[in-house]
C-alpha cells in the first residue's frame, strides 16, 4: 500500500508540469497558504478540526410528544484562533414559527421551537433570554477560548416534536418516532469559513464535526429505542430473551428473529418499569439519533465486514409488522453492507451496526436508516442501498453537505445504481434523474455542479447533488477502470475519513490516488455549464469491415456506447471511456459485422445526451 501511494504522488507532481488547474476560491487559497490543506489533495501539515464530547440524558413522551432533556458539552478549540463567539445549531426550530424554510410544514406542527430553560457556561449561568437565537443557528459569548483550550457548557431544553410534517425527523404514528437533531450542539469551526452560520431550512443538509456521545434515553416501559451507537445496558431494558438473541444476532450470518409478533403479543420484551432509560455510547461519529415504538418487530444478522479481523457489523430492520415489504429489507440491508465492504467502495464497513427503521423519510443517519415502506421491489432496494450507502458519504468522510450536497448524494446515487442490481438481477437498471438532466441540460437553472447548494433552487439542487455528480463518478470509474479507481478512491478515504474534505481535496486526491491528470474532465463535467450530446455523423463499410464516427457535439463528455442490430436479431455492442474526449470532439469505433446490420445506435441507460435524435444511424 505504502509503494502504490508512494508511486501514485510522484506521478501526480510530474503531472503537475503540464496539469490544467482548477478554480481556486480565495477562502481555499487561504487555507493553501495556511497549509491546513494542500494540492496534492492531503489534509496539511497544519491541519486542525474542533470537537466535542457530548453527555446527555434526554427523555421521550409519546403521548405529549414533548422531547426534553440536559446535556454537558466539553469543547476543544483544536483551531489557531481565540474564539470569543460559540456557534450552536437548534435544529428543531426548523418548525419554529417565523423561521425560515424552504419545504413546507402543516401549521398543527408549527411550535415555538427549542425551549432553553438553563444555559451555563464554565459554571457561569446565562438568561435564556440574553441568548441571541436566529432560527436554527444560535450564538453565545464567551470570555476568550484559547487554542488548545476546552470549554464546558451545560444546557437544560425541551420542545414538542412534529406530528404531521415529517422532516427527516418525528412521530411516525401515535406510538413510533424518529427523533433526529434533537439536542443543541455546538456549529462547526473550520479552516474554510469559520462559524458555520448556514441556517437549516429543510432541503440541504447537514454539516457537523465529529464528536463523542454518551446518551441515555429514558422512555415509556413497552418501548423499544433503536440509536446510533452501542448499546451499553442491554440486560437493564430488554427481557433475558431479547438479550440472547441480540448476542446470536451478533454472531451469525443468518436471520435472527429479535423481537416477532408473538413477542409483541407476549408484551415480555421490555423491563416492566413505568420507564425504562436506555444507555448508548458512540465515538468519532457526526450526530445521534434515535428512534422508539412499542409495536415494532425486529429482525437481525451479522456478517464479517474485515476479513483481516473478522471484525462484523450487526444489520437490523426494525419495522411495523402491517408493512409486509418491510420482510425483505434485512436482506436488501445485509447484502448492502456487504458489497460496500467487499465491492464498492470496498472498504470494510466501519460502523458496529445499521439500522434501518420504518419511518416517513428517505434519510440517513450515523448507523441508522429513517426509510419509508414502498411497495415496489425494486424501489426497496434501490432505497434501501441508496441510505445505507450514505455511512460512507458523508458520516465516514465528514463532508459539508450545507454547501456540496453532491458529495454525498451524488456517491449514494452511484451506489444505488451499481449496488442494486447486485442485489437482484432481475431489476431493470436504476435510472434515477437521467431523463431530468437528458431534458434540463444547459438550461438557465442549471448551474455548474460546484455551484454552492445553497444558491440553487429546487431543480438545480437535484441536478446537481444527486444525477449529475453520479454520473461524473460512474465516468471516471469507467475510464480508470476497477482496480485504479479503487485505489483512487481508497487514497481519498485514507486522507479524509474523520475529517472535513471539501471539493478541492476530492478532486486533488482523485488525482494523485490515480496518478492521472484528471482536472480537464472535473472542469468540464463540475466546474462549467453545458450539455451532453454525441452524435454518429458517419458509418464507412468495407466488406465486413465497418467503422463508426462519433462527435461530441455538447460540451460535456460520456462514455461511447454502441449497439449493432443485426437483421437476423442478434446485437453487438462497442465501448470507449470518456478519455477519448481529452483531446479531441471525434472518435471512430471500427469492427467486423457478422451479418446484415440493420441500424446502430449511440448510448446507454447511464450515458447522457440531450439530443439522442442523432444517436441511430440507419444502415441502407
Amino acid at each position: 500500500m505504502k509503494l502504490i501511494i508512494t508511486i501514485t504522488c510522484i506521478a501526480f507532481f510530474c503531472l503537475q508540469l503540464t496539469a490544467q488547474t482548477l478554480p481556486v476560491a480565495l477562502n481555499y487559497q487561504n487555507a493553501y497558504d495556511k497549509q491546513t490543506r494542500s494540492m496534492d489533495g492531503k489534509p496539511g501539515k497544519n491541519y486542525w478540526q474542533n470537537t466535542a464530547a457530548y453527555n446527555i440524558a434526554v427523555s421521550f413522551d409519546p403521548a405529549s410528544r414533548v422531547v426534553s432533556g440536559t446535556e454537558t458539552i466539553v469543547y476543544s478549540n483544536n483551531s489557531p484562533d481565540t474564539l470569543n463567539t460559540i456557534g450552536f445549531k437548534l435544529y428543531p426550530n426548523l418548525y419554529q414559527k417565523g423561521a425560515e424554510r424552504d419545504q413546507p410544514i402543516k401549521s398543527a406542527d408549527v411550535s415555538d421551537g427549542v425551549q432553553i430553560r438553563d444555559f451555563a457556561v464554565g459554571g457561569a449561568h446565562l438568561s435564556p433570554d440574553s441568548l441571541d437565537i436566529e432560527a436554527t443557528n444560535m450564538y453565545v459569548p464567551v470570555s476568550g477560548l484559547l487554542p488548545g483550550g476546552q470549554m464546558q457548557f451545560n444546557i437544560s431544553f425541551s420542545y414538542v416534536l412534529n406530528k404531521t410534517s415529517h422532516l427527516r425527523t418525528g412521530m411516525v404514528d401515535d406510538s413510533s418516532a424518529f427523533i433526529a437533531y434533537f439536542f443543541p450542539r455546538i456549529a462547526v469551526y473550520d479552516d474554510i469559513d469559520g462559524w458555520n452560520k448556514i441556517p437549516y431550512t429543510g432541503t440541504p443538509e447537514m454539516y457537523n464535526d465529529f464528536c463523542s456521545f454518551n446518551i441515555a434515553v429514558t422512555v415509556p416501559k413497552n418501548y423499544i429505542v433503536c440509536a446510533t451507537g452501542n448499546l451499553l445496558n442491554a440486560a437493564e431494558v430488554y427481557a433475558p430473551s431479547i438479550v440472547q438473541r441480540i448476542g446470536e444476532a451478533e454472531k451469525n450470518d443468518g436471520i435472527t428473529k429479535v423481537i416477532d409478533t408473538s413477542d409483541l403479543q407476549q408484551g415480555n420484551i421490555t423491563a416492566q418499569n413505568l420507564t425504562n432509560t436506555w444507555k448508548f455510547s458512540a465515538d468519532s461519529v457526526t450526530d445521534f439519533v434515535f428512534a422508539t415504538s412499542n409495536h415494532y418487530i425486529w429482525y437481525s444478522s451479522s456478517l464479517v465486514v474485515d476479513p483481516s479481523t473478522q471484525r462484523r457489523t450487526r444489520v437490523d430492520a426494525v419495522f411495523n409488522p402491517q408493512h409486509a415489504d418491510y420482510f425483505k429489507v434485512i436482506n436488501q440491508a445485509r447484502k448492502t453492507v456487504e458489497l460496500m465492504s467487499y465491492t464498492l467502495p470496498a472498504w470494510p464497513y466501519p460502523y458496529p451496526h445499521e439500522t434501518v427503521f420504518d419511518g416517513l423519510d428517505q434519510m440517513e443517519y450515523p448507523m441508522m436508516v429513517n426509510d419509508n415502506p414502498v411497495e415496489d421491489n425494486a424501489d426497496g432496494i434501490e432505497l434501501t442501498d441508496h441510505e445505507i450507502f450514505h455511512t460512507m458519504f458523508p458520516f465516514y468522510m465528514g463532508i459539508n453537505e450545507t454547501k456540496y450536497g453532491w458529495m454525498d448524494e451524488g456517491w449514494a446515487t452511484l451506489g444505488e445504481w451499481l449496488l442494486s442490481p447486485m442485489i437482484d438481477s432481475t431489476i431493470e437498471p436504476d435510472d434515477y434523474g437521467m431523463d431530468a438532466y437528458d431534458n434540463s441540460a444547459d438550461h438557465d437553472f442549471d448551474v455548474p455542479i460546484t455551484t454552492l447548494s445553497t444558491q440553487q433552487n429546487e431543480e438545480s439542487y437535484f441536478l446537481n447533488s444527486y444525477p449529475k455528480p453520479g454520473m461524473g463518478y460512474l465516468y471516471i470509474k469507467d475510464m480508470l477502470g476497477d482496480k485504479l479507481f479503487t485505489t483512487a478512491l481508497h487514497y481519498y478515504i485514507q486522507q479524509w475519513h474523520g475529517k472535513h474534505p471539501m471539493p478541492l481535496d476530492f478532486f486533488n486526491c482523485m488525482n494523485t490516488g490515480s496518478g492521472k491528470d484528471m482536472n480537464w474532465f472535473w472542469k468540464k463535467w463540475f466546474y462549467e455549464n453545458g450539455y451532453p450530446d454525441l452524435a454518429i455523423t458517419n458509418v464507412k463499410q468495407s466488406g465486413t469491415q465497418v467503422t463508426v464516427t462519433v462527435e461530441m457535439k455538447g460540451s460535456k463528455p460520456v462514455p461511447v456506447d454502441i449497439t449493432v442490430y443485426y437483421k437476423n436479431g442478434s446485437t453487438k455492442t462497442l465501448h470507449q471511456s470518456i478519455a477519448v474526449w481529452e483531446n479531441s470532439v471525434t472518435t471512430s469505433l471500427s469492427f467486423t459485422a457478422t451479418g446484415s446490420i440493420k441500424k446502430i445506435v449511440l448510448g446507454d441507460v447511464h450515458d447522457a445526451d440531450s439530443y439522442p435524435s442523432n444517436n441511430v444511424w440507419k444502415m441502407k
